[in-house]
């Protein structure tokens, strides 16, 4: 578990956005010729990597306006990780630990207070033989680009906001058909 990512695996580092801050991240350390797995929690997604041997690697990218739900339940054999998104798709991670679960709900949750106006819900049940614990994010989560109400709201240079609505498109945060309908409305504010 740690925060910043100053031990983060170059191929991640490289993954990131510019101006996209590390708020922290769980980490499973490899068997012996094993590299570790990571979920990197950031100020705009969360980002499961699973680094191989030789360079090699898996990065699954899930920006907060495509997440569902965070579900972990913990038993005695096993523990389950399952990062749900909105189209019903599901990320799992098996490798996860109690005390790795816990500290990825918590920075799950100090993501998405950040940038919702409302704070997610948790729900927690304690069984007999395990514990499950729901983290649903908030109905009224704010885009990137947009701030909370009492805060101001900086103008975005027109270019810069094309450059980030074709990075939501290679991410899967909007359809084809939104960045389009995005893209002309901006060219029609530049053409005036």
């Amino acid at each position: 578990m740690g925060h910043r990512g100053a031990e983060l695996p170059k191929k991640l580092l490289e993954n990131l956005e510019p101006g996209e801050t590390v708020i922290g991240y769980v980490k499973q350390r490899g068997l012996a010729l094993e590299k570790p797995k990571w979920l990197v929690v950031t100020d705009r997604r969360l980002i499961v990597f699973d680094e191989k041997l030789l360079g090699r690697y898996e990065l699954v990218s899930v920006p907060y306006e495509r997440l569902r739900r965070v579900y972990f339940r913990k038993g005695i054999v096993a523990s389950e990780f399952t990062i749900e998104l909105e189209d019903g798709s599901k990320v799992d991670l098996p490798w996860m630990s109690k005390d790795q679960a816990e500290e990825a709900l918590r920075l799950i949750k100090k993501a998405l207070e950040a940038v919702a106006v409302e704070p997610p819900t948790i729900v927690r049940k304690k069984h007999l033989t395990s514990e499950e614990v729901v983290l649903d994010k908030p109905k009224e989560l704010i885009a990137r680009g947009v701030t909370r109400p009492d805060q101001p709201r900086r103008a975005l240079d027109p270019l810069e906001e094309l450059e980030r609505l074709k990075k939501l498109l290679d991410e899967g945060a909007i359809t084809l058909e939104e960045y389009q309908r995005l893209k002309e409305r901006i060219l029609r504010q530049l053409t005036g």
